[in-house]
């Protein structure tokens, strides 16, 4: 019988069916909109968020997971005499792991932490393995052991429509954003020791998705079979048609899952992000 319970925050994009499948318990973070505050996935769905984004000329903030909100996490299912791990979104991203560290210095019991040092569908592609290897039965030592060994190889890459996001978030400056909109250069992105930095840029949308799967041959190979892989995107489910199609035609792959990205990662990102993210199993 698996008896170990498996916690995440939002900052993590899995998709709904195997967040229900794998009973994994997610921790929103929230999100701070033009003097509102909504909890992620609760209060505001994520296409009206995108939609929110769209209309509006303000940016977003986000706010990290609080320790109350872990405490009370931890000792529900502590009480029920589970052995919970959690696993967080990057702590070079956000304050929410550090949050759960302090609620777990104070509590008693088989509780562990893990920092995935990856974001969004990185991160879902961690936690997705923890809960895989929990339902086989496997031990928490094994497990983590498992997460350790896997998580430097885990690659995401992403793109955006539009560096304005990044630009009003202070990930690039005005210039740049400006000059790069007027030119259609799209950045390409990707998760590096937890912290959001840029891998290449290209020029017009039609060499994005090329230039992504590139990447993605040049450090794994044509064959990800025996890989997790999950796409996702924001509200241009377009775009993930078309990466979803040319890397089945370009590379050799298991199942792949897909998931709308949520409302913390398109805070900084804007809505329309398009990216893959690849892991051992």
């Amino acid at each position: 019988m698996n008896n170990i319970k498996i916690v995440c925050d939002s900052l993590s994009d899995i998709p709904k069916q195997l967040v229900e499948e794998y009973d994994i318990h997610v921790v929103p973070l929230s999100v701070l909109f033009e003097d509102k505050e909504y909890v992620d996935g609760i209060d505001i769905t994520k296409e009206e968020f995108y939609q929110m984004l769209r209309d509006s000329k303000k940016l977003p903030k986000t706010s990290q997971v609080t320790y109350m909100s872990f405490k009370t996490t931890f000792d529900k299912y502590l009480e029920e005499g589970k052995t919970v791990l959690y696993i967080g979104g990057s702590s070079n991203a956000s304050g929410t792991y550090q949050s759960a560290v302090m609620a777990k210095n104070d509590t008693e019991g088989e509780l562990y932490t893990f920092d995935s040092l990856s974001l969004s569908i990185g991160s879902g592609c961690i936690v997705l393995s923890a809960a895989e290897m929990a339902r086989e039965g496997k031990s928490i030592d094994e497990i983590l052991k498992h997460l350790e060994a896997i998580k430097k190889d885990t690659e995401v890459i992403f793109t955006v429509d539009t560096l304005e996001y990044l630009q009003k978030g202070g990930r690039v400056s005005l210039a740049s954003a400006t000059i790069g909109n007027m030119l259609s250069i799209k950045p390409i992105l990707g998760i590096d020791n937890g912290s959001v930095g840029s891998r290449a840029q290209v020029r017009g949308k039609k060499q994005v998705i090329g230039k992504i799967i590139e990447m993605i041959k040049d450090k794994f190979g044509d064959n990800l079979e025996n890989k997790r892989v999950i796409v996702g995107c924001g509200d241009n489910q377009g775009d993930l048609d078309i990466l979803t199609s040319k890397i089945s035609d370009e590379l050799k792959l298991g199942k792949v899952e897909s998931v709308h990205i949520g409302s913390c990662i398109c805070a900084h990102s804007g809505p329309g992000v398009l990216g893959i993210a690849v892991c051992d199993k």
